[in-house]
């Protein structure tokens, strides 16, 4: 499958991540389309990446601060909204504690589709990548689904929620791709908004080495850039 054209009638997507830059590097171009088109969408940040520098001198919570305000701008450009989480950087575990904090945020904003790692590919090697990938798996099916899990969300007005599919980015056999030709550069804009992890590179050379990952990955479709997802369609 290629692109959007079956896609028309979702309306809120969940950009589930372990770190800022997650979600731009496997996604702006999508998310800045669907953005676009009209769509709601949600970059739910689980860790602040407090341990994300080489700088020995960094502490934790001044780079947790800096990443939060440049996930933040990367977001404003893409046209999505942010949720942070704020787990410790390093230390996820695919555990009920975060599995709870993902069904909180798949009941409070009830998407369509919910967008995260692929915990399943082979030498996936962030731990952090697949805690995120697993939990939010369980979370989409059954837990969100069932009103018994978490059954405290209950009254605090957050129902029970059906999603319609799961898009693992990062995946070994992708299916769904997605054309981001027109979205290149605002990709671009969105990655160039983490300052300390792209840092202050030229444009043209960051630029590069990205646009022929994403040509490589539309080479057997009939637009120039794309970025691909794994998709995996939820029982109703």
């Amino acid at each position: 499958m290629s692109d959007l054209t079956e896609k028309q009638e979702f309306n809120t997507y969940l950009v589930v991540v372990a770190h800022p830059d997650d979600a731009e590097f496997a996604a702006a171009g999508t998310i800045s389309r669907l953005s676009e088109l009209g769509k709601k969408v949600v970059i739910i940040q689980v860790t602040s990446g407090d341990k994300g520098t080489t700088d020995r001198t960094m502490k934790p919570a001044d780079l947790a601060r800096q990443r939060e305000a440049e996930q933040l701008e990367a977001a404003r450009r893409e046209g999505a909204e942010v949720e942070f989480l704020r787990f410790p950087d390093g230390e996820l575990e695919p555990n009920l504690k975060l599995r709870e904090a993902i069904v909180r945020m798949i009941r409070k904003y009830r998407p369509d589709v919910v967008i995260t790692h692929d915990p399943f590919r082979p030498y996936a090697f962030h731990p952090d990548h697949r805690a995120v990938g697993y939990a939010t798996t369980d979370s989409v099916y059954p837990t969100a689904r069932d009103p018994l899990y978490f059954h405290e969300h209950l009254e605090e007005g957050f129902e029970p929620h059906k999603t319609a599919e799961i898009w693992y980015f990062g995946a070994e056999y992708p299916d769904l791709f997605v054309d981001v030709t027109d979205y290149f550069d605002r990709k671009i804009d969105a990655l160039q908004a983490h300052v300390c992890q792209v840092g202050n590179r030229p444009r043209d050379e960051f630029a590069k080495g990205l646009r022929e990952r994403l040509a490589d990955l539309a080479k057997d479709q009939d637009f120039e850039l794309a970025e691909a997802f794994k998709v995996v369609q939820m029982r109703r």
